[in-house]
């Protein structure tokens, strides 16, 4: 927590670490990392209240909104920062689950393998194959879904926004969430595609096209999606219409003003008149692009540059609304929305690029700000989320919530098979490597390949201690249970109780596990593989101009 005395910052020595110390150094540091989100896991999770350099707030559950907040300077802590970073990109989901799984569990089971010398490269090699197992484990507990099932889809969202602050909100926030993939995953590529692998997948950019548009005031329920765009602009003119059913479309990237020349241009007037004609024929020049637009019958112009006064004026005199200054990303989504084609250059312009998907134009007032809504689009490939809420503070949260709930729907989209969740994978993969561990019996790597199997029991243990329970019998039960074949208990983190997933229907995607493991194991093994922290020089000293003391990596 930049600014303020930070929860942690890893301050020891700047001196050199090699061998078994810097190891241990940087386990400690990633485990202390781990131990700041670990209360941040389950239904019962707990808030982090942020504090930032300027004295703003920030209040969150969600794991990798924590980690790029606060401040480390240890070089292993800062790593397992950019875990959780990796794992949000991904996935958007289990940002949490990787930090307290790898740094927490793995690390520390890994200091006692470390110390009974093991050597780490027999260590990573265990992991690799006690990765490989978790894996087919999980392929093998988990279950196909139908993505066209409302039922299925709603209730898949909803374990990712059962563990957050709009938990309260969940019904519409699921809804929010299936409705904004829908649209923007009706790609002929990706409805057609029965995709089982997780790699070289077309992707649904949830970023690019499904824009949430926060507006403080009102209350949350009368957040929508709506069926097309929605800017923060207002029409050029008040003379302009403000409500159009039906519109002709056209967008563009070029200026509707007299292009002026560059800053060494010159113009020299010999005569009176001289002055006046040139003036006449920069008006000569935006009228004949107006004149041009004005062939096509619009309803509504909308560019990413200027709009000159004159252009504005013959747009008025021929009943057209015209916006300008309009954000590149925004016209790329008004461009799937109405069916429109962007052109840069007015005598490129033809009838095929001129949108006329969009069923209404018109322009509120919320609020002090005008918005622009382009809606009743017939088939958007882009959409606007519109949230209300009572403050900025509460409409970052619910921001966040939706962004991890939208991307559960779209790793499904892609990868349509769900495992039972409630810490019920977990527990399936530790029984199942402990049983392959036997397997391993008289090899040195028998001992980390166990240890990954009591690390993953992790995420139902602190479960359990979030919901109040009592981890040792919950846990030694749910073994018993897994050890007969019964993959689908799990705990309910309300109750701190074993329930049958199947009946109580909680799944997650299994896409964001397969993840979770993969990003899991590969960083243990990169941070296992470190023997040797250095400290850097700051460049400017070797040149004796730089100022201040080298800049020292803690560590």
């Amino acid at each position: 927590m930049s600014g303020q005395t930070p929860i942690f910052v890893m301050n020891s020595a700047p001196e050199r670490q090699s061998g078994r110390k810097a190891q241990t150094s940087n386990i400690t540091a990633a485990k202390t990392v781990a131990d700041v989100i670990r209360t941040c896991l389950g239904p019962k999770a707990m808030l982090k209240m942020i504090l930032d350099p300027m004295g703003g707030i920030l209040l969150t559950n969600d794991g990798n909104a924590i980690l790029r907040e606060i401040d480390v300077a240890h070089p292993a802590a800062k790593n397992m920062i950019e875990l959780s970073r990796t794992q949000d990109e991904e996935c958007g989901d289990g940002t949490t689950s990787v930090i307290i799984w790898v740094p927490g569990e793995i690390l520390a089971q890994s200091l006692s393998q470390l110390e009974r010398d093991i050597h780490p490269v027999v260590i990573i090699s265990a992991y690799n194959k006690a990765l490989q197992e978790a894996l087919n484990i999980i392929k093998r507990i988990s279950v196909p879904i139908d993505i066209n099932s409302d039922e299925q889809m709603l209730s898949l969202i909803k374990t990712s926004i059962g563990t957050k602050f709009v938990v309260r909100w969940s019904e519409l926030m699921c809804n929010l969430a299936l409705q904004a993939i829908r649209i923007v995953a009706e790609d002929p590529e990706v409805a057609s595609s029965n995709v089982h692998s997780l790699t070289g997948v077309k992707t649904v950019d949830i970023k690019r096209y499904a824009r949430v548009e926060k507006v403080p005031g009102g209350e949350i329920e009368e957040s929508r999606v709506l069926n097309g765009i929605m800017l923060n602009k207002d029409i050029t003119h008040p003379s302009m219409r403000r409500r159009i059913h039906n519109p002709r479309i056209i967008l563009l990237d070029c200026p509707l003003e007299y292009k002026k020349g560059e800053s060494q241009t010159n113009m020299e007037f010999s005569k009176e008149g001289d002055w006046e004609r040139a003036q006449e024929i920069e008006e000569e020049q935006v009228k004949a692009m107006v004149n041009k637009l004005v062939e096509f019958k619009p309803d509504l112009v909308i560019t990413e540059k200027g709009v000159s006064d004159l252009a504005q004026h013959v747009f008025v005199k021929h009943g057209i609304s015209a916006i300008r200054r309009v954000r590149k990303s925004d016209n790329n989504r008004i461009a799937l929305a109405v069916g429109a084609t962007i052109v840069n250059r007015i005598e490129d312009l033809r009838e095929s690029d001129i949108g006329a998907q969009c069923g209404l134009f018109n322009i509120e007032k919320i609020g002090d700000e005008y918005f622009t809504f382009l809606t009743e689009c017939k088939t958007p490939k882009a959409c606007t989320i519109l949230l209300r809420g009572p403050s900025k503070d509460i409409l970052n949260e619910i921001d966040r919530n939706l962004a991890d709930a939208m991307s559960v729907a779209r790793n499904v989209v892609f990868f349509p098979y769900l495992c039972p969740g409630g810490g019920a994978t977990e527990m399936a993969v530790s029984v199942g490597l402990q049983q392959a561990s036997k397997s391993l019996a008289g090899g040195v790597e028998a001992w980390p390949f166990r240890a990954v199997a009591d690390a993953v029991e992790v995420i139902p243990r602190t479960l359990v201690q979030n919901a109040g329970g009592n981890a040792i019998r919950l846990l030694t039960e749910l073994r018993a249970k897994h050890a007969n074949g019964e993959h689908q208990w799990g705990v309910d983190g309300n109750t701190a109780k074993i329930v049958d997933m199947k009946e109580y229907g909680l799944y997650e995607s299994a896409s964001v596990k397969i993840q979770t493991f993969k990003t899991a194991i590969e960083a243990a093994r990169m941070l296992l593989r470190v023997d040797d922290v250095v400290q850097a020089v700051r460049k400017d000293r070797e040149g004796g101009g730089g100022g201040g003391p080298p800049q020292e990596m803690e560590g």
